[in-house]
């Protein structure tokens, strides 16, 4: 026998409010340690004799880093999948940290860190401005299965770039910029079914763990919020890469140095 329309709806209600707790003990938790993770290290953590305990650190970053993909062929990541060393980044176009940090930060890492294949970037699309935002996180993606992603993004994060807003027209615009050989094919994948899915899938992911604003970044786990300065990113990276090379590499690469 089929359920009645009210029982229907109150399963479903029930189903938003468990998936709503979910998100929000999620968003208390990825909120402290990303805290925690960007504070300066003579200013104490912030605690409340009311609080339950937070997570110890390594425990939640263990489990987010666990959101690395490592997929050989996203089309929205930069660097070897097997790299020591993931950075995920869920941005926005039409956040001025964002391109900020495109700009100012992220072609030194790739420079110094994707190039010699200590770090992989994986970009998540997460929109949170409106329709202009979601428009150029498929307009993006849809870059990208054409591999102009890179290029895209640089254009989509120059200088003065989002004050001309994501319209239909300045989309195609960016596009030619960026060398998008196939333009009808292009405006056909940015429309579609598999466009949509990609973005609601980075969504969904960044709204599980308590990802509130952008840029928002995962260093193998380690949370960093914020248009951090180059340092702060280095810093991470190294940290992360020395936890990742097996106990006893780093003694090795001496005795084969001498």
């Amino acid at each position: 026998m089929s359920p009645s329309p009210s029982s229907s709806s109150s399963t479903s209600a029930r189903r938003r409010l468990l998936i709503s707790a979910g998100v929000a003990v999620a968003a208390v938790t990825l909120g402290i340690v990303s805290w925690q993770a960007t504070a300066p290290e003579d200013r104490p953590a912030r605690t409340s004799s009311s609080a339950a305990p937070a997570p110890k650190g390594s425990d939640v970053h263990a489990e987010l880093a666990k959101l690395a993909r490592r997929e050989s062929g996203d089309k929205l990541a930069a660097g070897r999948a097997d790299a020591p060393v993931v950075l995920i980044e869920y941005s926005d176009f039409k956040c001025g940290y964002c391109g900020k940090f495109a700009r100012d930060t992220e072609p030194a890492l790739v420079k110094k860190y994707v190039e010699d294949g200590t770090l992989r970037i994986e970009w998540r699309n997460f929109p949170i401005f409106g329709a202009d935002s979601e428009a150029a996180a498929k307009a993006a993606w849809a870059a990208g299965r054409q591999d102009r992603f890179a290029q895209f993004h640089a254009a989509a994060y120059a200088d003065g770039a989002k004050e001309k807003g994501f319209g239909q027209a300045r989309l195609l615009e960016l596009a030619r910029e960026a060398g998008v050989p196939d333009l009808d094919r292009f405006r056909q994948d940015m429309a579609g079914e598999a466009a949509a899915a990609a973005l609601q899938r980075d969504q969904e992911e960044g709204y599980r763990i308590g990802v509130t604003s952008t840029p928002s970044f995962l260093v193998n786990g380690r949370p960093i919020a914020g248009a951090q300065p180059l340092d702060a990113f280095a810093a991470a990276i190294a940290q992360a890469n020395a936890q990742a090379r097996p106990q006893g590499a780093g003694q090795a690469d001496g005795q084969a140095a001498r």
